[in-house]
């Protein structure tokens, strides 16, 4: 778990200790967090109905002066909207990798906001993005020199969708299709599998049920297919499936859970249910079953991955847990710590989620 501390100096930000090691200092000139936009662009802002309607007609409330008092919301995460000065994390545990899956809501304005100094932080061996919303893969000599071997899906609409995986370790190959989905447009940015030696590791960006649910149809599909391809890919071999995957999988994965139930994009009976089919939960002979790390982690504890920008849902902790590792059950117990990022929040709308698992990939 990290380990963090603020400095109530006045005018100063916040600063986070967690260890000894990959310590990255932010260099002073800043984003501005007042001058950002309130309302988030991002395809899964989820936030709750309801808070949004009680909000709209208030004016947004001055945060009070940074004290012990005020740097935690009510779910105990922190309520920092901008990155840390600094930024640590313990090194990791010998013999494992590191592995870690952020939402940047945008590659090119996530790097605005200290996207590079979390990566040169957290130094995983591999880094799996979602919504990066790039129209060609990005010339970033800083990303390349980290990583040698970058595999990108890019949307065919621009602006949109995209997902990618960077790695320190060459891939045996690459598939940016999900088997057997009829329409390839959908797709086409929103997957990536790797097969290394040991493993299949894939990368999500799921789609979004949409406004009204609108398109909860199209993301059943999407399941249906998904659910049969990671189970083939796990005949083969183990698999780590990680990523953005736009599902909160019971109530304690989100906020005012009740008021969103069967309402909104993420919480219906249909993706709750597609989710504990592919993890099998009901133990259905015969079928491989998966694990939610993070959850088997943290049984209880009720952590989001994302906040909306609006509504001040980051200093409310409302919010919910929407980026995971899921990893097939038989190599669960390699895996030796998976933490939610929570303080690394202003890059994006989300945070990143850690895992550290034994062995080569």
């Amino acid at each position: 778990m990290l380990r963090f501390a603020f400095h109530p100096v006045p005018h100063l930000r916040p600063v986070f200790f967690a260890g000894p090691k990959h310590v990255y200092t932010m260099p002073p000139k800043r984003t501005n967090s007042s001058k950002r936009k309130l309302v988030s662009d991002s395809e899964d802002d989820n936030t709750n109905a309801a808070a949004a309607s009680s909000s709209s007609n208030k004016k947004a409330k001055v945060s009070p002066s940074n004290t012990s008092e005020n740097l935690l919301s009510s779910n105990g995460q922190p309520t920092n909207k901008v990155l840390p000065v600094n930024i640590s994390f313990p090194a990791r545990i010998p013999g494992t990798i590191r592995m870690a899956t952020f939402n940047v809501c945008g590659l090119a304005a996530s790097q605005k906001k200290g996207f590079s100094s979390y990566v040169a932080a957290e130094d995983p061996d591999i880094l799996v993005l979602t919504e990066t919303k790039v129209n060609n893969e990005p010339v970033d000599l800083a990303l390349k020199n980290r990583f040698p071997h970058c595999y990108w899906s890019i949307a065919e609409k621009k602006g949109y969708s995209g997902t990618a995986i960077l790695s320190k370790h060459k891939a045996l190959s690459v598939d940016r299709t999900l088997p057997g989905h009829p329409n390839p447009s959908l797709v086409k940015g929103r997957i990536v599998t790797l097969e290394f030696e040991n493993h299949y590791v894939i990368g999500t960006y799921v789609p979004n049920a949409g406004t009204e649910l609108k398109t909860l149809s199209d993301k059943n599909e999407w399941n249906v297919h998904f659910t049969k391809y990671i189970r083939d890919l796990d005949k083969l071999k183990p698999v780590i499936w990680t990523g953005d995957l736009n599902v909160a999988p019971t109530e304690i994965d989100l906020s005012n859970a009740k008021k969103n139930w069967n309402k909104t994009p993420g919480y219906t009976e249909d993706e709750t249910t597609a989710y504990r089919n592919i993890l099998n939960a009901e133990s259905v002979a015969d079928v491989p079953k998966f694990a939610d790390i993070w959850r088997e982690f943290h049984p209880e504890d009720k952590h989001f991955t994302y906040f909306s920008y609006r509504f001040n849902c980051r200093q409310k902790g409302i919010g919910w847990r929407l980026d995971m590792f899921v990893l097939s059950e038989r190599i669960r117990d390699r895996v030796k710590m998976c933490e939610i990022r929570s303080e690394i929040y202003g890059a994006s709308d989300h945070c990143p989620l850690t895992m550290e698992i034994e062995g080569p990939l």
